[in-house]
């Protein structure tokens, strides 16, 4: 997946003439009555601010493609944009009397000149109320590497060193950012198609959940996925695998989750843990996170961690939690 470079540009609006007046006017008067003209720091109606998302990750693991993706669900999409621009691009859309409602801007280290600005960026859009989530594309080096080396372009960051260098150098760059973002997609194993199924199904809805959450089952034996926000080790109960005639089944077949159900601790595991989440995903609520991705590991991500992720997600999706289950590592055996 490669990064394109077209980038759509706006002219700043005329400001409005000063009324010089010290305070905003809180009211006029139209046709006798008193309409309300409550306005943000930047002088344009709450109702009016776009929704916003911000595109980043690591150079290679796809962000071009999810922001055609959001550009076909219509968005306004900017790609490349200062970070120090992107107060302005919202104001610009506020000021477009309903016709921006939803803007996503793509930062990038091309503009590393620039992205030390991000910070102040996002104190100044949480200043004026504007909801704003943060989509971080990751990949594994190596699948970095192979996506650099297929398309013989260099690194952005890599200078004179190799493609390697400049991974770590935007990897360091970028920590913070991935620290703070809303949702975090793994690209690694994923192709075009498969990334663009994850955009839509988080952006495509009309109605907005309250929390989304991912459970996905893994094997530790492959590593652990690195888009996880909680992880969950199953391998405290008996191994399914030592048992003949269960071997050949997954978490999925009734008899195996029986027997993982029955083994000492299962039960109270699934009762504690899923009180666990509820006072996380309180926590997440609050915070304005709206995704998470709750990972359940065993030995090879077949036995243990599918009967548990999926009772987990029943358990969620029965309390109003939006949940996708996910079994990473299935079939690889």
């Amino acid at each position: 997946m490669t990064e394109h470079d077209a980038q759509p540009t706006a002219e700043r609006d005329q400001a409005p003439r000063e009324t010089g007046e010290d305070q905003p006017q809180q009211a006029v008067q139209e046709n006798g009555e008193q309409v309300s003209t409550d306005t943000t720091a930047a002088g344009v109606p709450e109702a009016a601010i776009p929704e916003l998302v911000i595109i980043s990750g690591m150079s290679g693991a796809g962000r071009s493609t999810a922001a055609k993706c959001l550009e076909d669900l219509g968005w306004f999409v900017v790609d490349n944009l200062p970070p120090a621009l992107i107060p302005t691009m919202v104001e610009l859309g506020a000021r477009s009397q309903g016709n921006v409602a939803r803007i996503a801007v793509v930062v990038d280290v091309r503009g590393r000149r620039f992205f030390d600005n991000l910070r102040e960026s996002l104190a100044d859009l949480a200043a004026k109320s504007v909801t704003r989530r943060i989509v971080f594309l990751e990949s594994s080096d190596e699948a970095l590497v192979r996506r650099f080396e297929s398309v013989r372009r260099p690194h952005p960051l890599q200078g004179d060193g190799r493609i390697v260098d400049g991974i770590a150098a935007e990897r360091e760059l970028l920590r913070e950012l991935r620290g703070d973002a809303d949702l975090v997609i793994d690209t690694s194993s994923l192709n075009v198609h498969e990334l663009r199924a994850k955009m839509d199904a988080q952006f495509a809805g009309e109605e907005e959940p309250e929390l989304r959450a991912t459970v996905m089952s893994f094997g530790f034996k492959y590593g652990l996925p690195v888009d996880a926000d909680l992880v969950a080790d199953m391998r405290f109960l008996p191994n399914p695998h030592w048992v003949p005639e269960l071997r050949p089944y997954s978490g999925l077949n009734e008899e195996v989750a029986a027997y993982v159900f029955n083994q000492p601790g299962a039960k109270e595991f699934l009762d504690r843990y899923a009180e666990l989440l509820r006072l996380i995903a309180a926590g997440y609520r609050r915070e304005g996170k709206r995704y998470v991705t709750i990972a359940i590991g065993c030995t090879g991500g077949k036995h243990r961690s599918v009967a548990m992720s999926e009772k987990l997600a029943a358990r969620l999706a029965a309390e109003g939690v939006e949940t996708v289950v996910v079994h990473r590592d299935m079939g690889r055996e």
